[in-house]
């Protein structure tokens, strides 16, 4: 793991699959790169993550789904262009239902305990 490096350097080519490189692990916090190629979470998966979770979108666009904060089935759609960030609380169920075939996202996973 490097100190320093620039987000868009490196990038995988496109495939079948969502790309993840770890530019950061701490005690805190694990800081990841995700390059995403037109995918979507398969069907019915949801993430249900241990930890909260701060995702930027650096480049794209991008779909999320999100159940509701008082654990309701009901879903709130996320449409997300460069640039937009959201916070997810550990345990709130998500997934990502589109990306453009150029997704870039900058993903913090903040650590429990």
């Amino acid at each position: 793991m490097s100190e320093r490096g620039n987000l868009f350097a490196g990038l995988p080519p496109a495939g079948p699959q969502e790309h993840f490189d770890t530019l950061l692990d701490h005690p805190a916090a694990r800081i990841e790169r995700i390059a995403s190629f037109a995918q979507a979470s398969p069907q019915g998966f949801w993430y249900d993550q241990p930890g909260d979770e701060w995702v930027l979108l650096a480049a794209g666009r991008a779909e999320l789904i999100l159940e509701q904060a008082d654990g309701t089935r009901e879903t709130v759609a996320v449409a997300l262009e460069a640039g937009d960030w959201i916070f997810i609380p550990a345990h709130r169920r998500h997934r990502v239902e589109s990306t453009g075939d150029d997704a870039i996202w900058l993903a913090v996973h903040l650590k429990t305990g």
